[in-house]
């Protein structure tokens, strides 16, 4: 017997579409109304002799795999493991390898986070100031708290750690689980002190969680998500999809919100279709889980920068998924959240009237730039054909190649030639493409550059350890201008965040000085001399190997004359290593 004969033997269907569907007796078959539309008489029907079930109203049927891959909008694999969990049915013994090693683990991890869940919510009762938070600023129910599990975390460093040990997990689960972290001194709770919002997957089961400050600190980020798990993908995981989907279903549209709490807010104003990504990080796995539901996509992001950024990187990902991109525009600048707890019918109303999103993205800059000018036709095309050259549907780009031309009084031959290429700005638009995913040597670089600034931006008697680092050996621009920064201005006391010349850099700093504070905050000086001394060496080294990489590659096919050049440059990297 494999897999799914066990499944089907020890699973009755008709348990199984009871979940979603009042079914009743009608002869030897039972009846229901259709999960899959807005039907009165019920036409679902099922067979318990045939284990099959067939909805007249849409035309599908199939056995419980088939049902649970259209009501969960999973595929076959997904469909198998939640049946057989239901079943208690252990795949492993069907599986070769160590794959039944990884089942295992994640079930530890899937059984931390929800105590997890249980416990910060038990925390939630006991603190004043977290209800008055939930209750009084937010004004949700003790019903709209109860459904989303919403809880805090203690400030106390370990209570959460110390709690799931006695319940049998070690340390290294609970990292796992993105629970934990390990600091300086040893590990502690990954939340502290903030409210506390469970992430669940499309069938409920919590991988994690988004933590939310109290109230605003000054370089705290307000707020904090479980990192990347076994569980949990930030670029996959869709917030409040297993609360939304039979409503998106059967409204044929999802709204996508900015925040969390945005989500929370909507559901308890009896608007259910809405759901929230990882603020307005759209991806096409987003939007893939989505279109398992409906192919009507509405963005309810805030109408700010990101938000246009947002839009610009969501349409070519659509038309690649084959889903219908729509904006909603809330108005007087509203976020959701505040739309909703003041004029519940008016969010209501705005959600009925989005803007298909290439319309809206090409009012909005026709809005900011002045058109009449060479320089803003030249910036607004720049910016519309970098979206237009990535939509997959060749009708769609050449209407919109004849919005943009009409739109900027100027000859579709032009905007054609921009578009293939042959002008320096099409060349622009080519370099702004999507970067490949990063090599694992930068990623190494990157969070050592970035413990090094975060202790010297703290600590201004470390900042003696910048001397040997080059504004080169830094991968990003913000990173860039705090170490110019730091090494013209030595003295700089980190609490002056107003100075001038961080300002285009705050959101860096305040990302520098949350690592201080999970790092670092309690250390001894000297402890904190090696460390910094620990790390310029290491970046160096790092800077030197990422560098001296394609001199390596390029010795291979290089003339007499050139590999002498390229041995030079190798030099002057191997005495940087000699300097600290």
């Amino acid at each position: 017997m494999d897999a799914v004969e066990d499944i089907k033997a020890r699973l009755a269907l008709e348990d199984i579409v009871s979940e979603y569907v009042q079914l009743k007796r009608a002869g030897r078959n039972l009846k229901g109304l259709s999960p899959f539309s807005s039907e009165k008489t019920p036409s679902f029907m099922v067979s318990p002799e045939k284990q099959i079930w067939h909805d007249f109203s849409s035309g599908k049927g199939g056995d419980m795999f088939g049902l649970v891959m259209e009501l969960e909008g999973l595929d076959f694999k997904g469909a198998l493991e939640l049946l057989a969990r239901k079943a208690g049915v252990d795949l492993a013994q069907y599986r070769g390898g160590h794959t039944g090693d990884s089942g295992k683990l994640k079930e530890r991890l899937y059984e931390a986070n929800e105590l997890a869940a249980k416990f910060y919510q038990a925390h939630l009762k006991q603190h004043k100031q977290a209800l008055s938070y939930i209750f009084e600023k937010r004004q949700f129910t003790k019903e709209t708290v109860l459904a989303f599990q919403l809880g805090y975390a203690p400030n106390t460093g370990t209570a959460l750690l110390d709690f799931l040990k006695s319940k049998g997990f070690n340390e290294e689960e609970l990292q796992k689980a993105g629970l934990a972290t390990k600091r300086y001194r040893g590990f502690g709770d990954m939340f502290r002190g903030r409210i506390m919002v469970p992430l669940a997957d499309a069938q409920g089961r919590i991988v994690g969680f988004t933590a939310r400050l109290l109230e605003d600190i000054p370089n705290a980020p307000k707020y904090l998500n479980t990192p990347q798990t076994a569980l949990y993908d930030k670029g996959r995981h869709v917030y409040g999809l297993h609360l939304a989907k039979d409503a998106i279903r059967r409204q044929g549209y999802a709204v996508v919100a900015e925040g969390n709490l945005d989500v929370v807010a909507s559901h308890q104003a009896e608007v259910i279709n809405v759901v929230a990504t990882a603020g307005t990080a759209m991806t096409e796995s987003h939007l893939k889980a989505l279109s398992r539901f409906a192919e009507d996509i509405r963005l309810a992001y805030d109408q700010d920068r990101a938000g246009l950024a947002a839009a610009e990187r969501a349409i070519p990902i659509a038309g690649k998924v084959g889903v219908s991109l729509s904006i909603i525009t809330i108005p007087e600048g509203k976020d959701p959240d505040e739309l909703v707890r003041k004029n519940p019918d008016s969010w209501r109303q705005v959600i009925q009237s989005p803007q298909y999103a290439l319309d809206w993205l090409i009012e909005r800059y026709a809005a900011q730039l002045d058109l009449t000018s060479a320089a803003g036709k030249r910036q607004f095309s720049d910016i519309i054909l970098r979206v237009v050259r990535q939509l997959p549907d060749q009708v769609e780009q050449d209407h919109y190649l004849e919005v943009v031309a009409k739109r900027l009084d100027i000859s579709r031959d032009a905007l054609n030639r921009k578009l293939q290429g042959t002008t320096p700005a099409a060349r622009r638009l080519r370099q702004h493409a999507a970067p490949a995913s990063e090599p694992a040597a930068l990623s190494e670089q990157r969070k050592t550059q970035n413990q090094l600034l975060a202790l010297t931006f703290i600590q201004p008697a470390l900042r003696t350890y910048l001397k040997a680092i080059t504004t080169d050996m830094l991968l990003e621009e913000p990173a860039q201008k705090l170490l110019d920064f730091l090494q013209t201005n030595p003295q700089f006391a980190p609490d002056a965040t107003t100075a001038k010349e961080l300002r285009e850099v705050a959101d860096y700093v305040k990302i520098l000085s949350l690592q201080y504070e999970e790092l670092y905050q309690g250390l001894e000086l000297l402890e904190l001399r090696n460390e910094a001394a620990r790390l310029q060496v290491r970046l160096i080294e790092q800077y030197v190997k990422t560098q001296k990489q394609p001199l390596i590659e390029a010795m291979r096919t290089a003339s007499e004359a050139e590999a002498t050049k390229l041995l030079e440059q190798a030099k002057i990297l191997e005495s940087l290593l000699k300097k600290p």
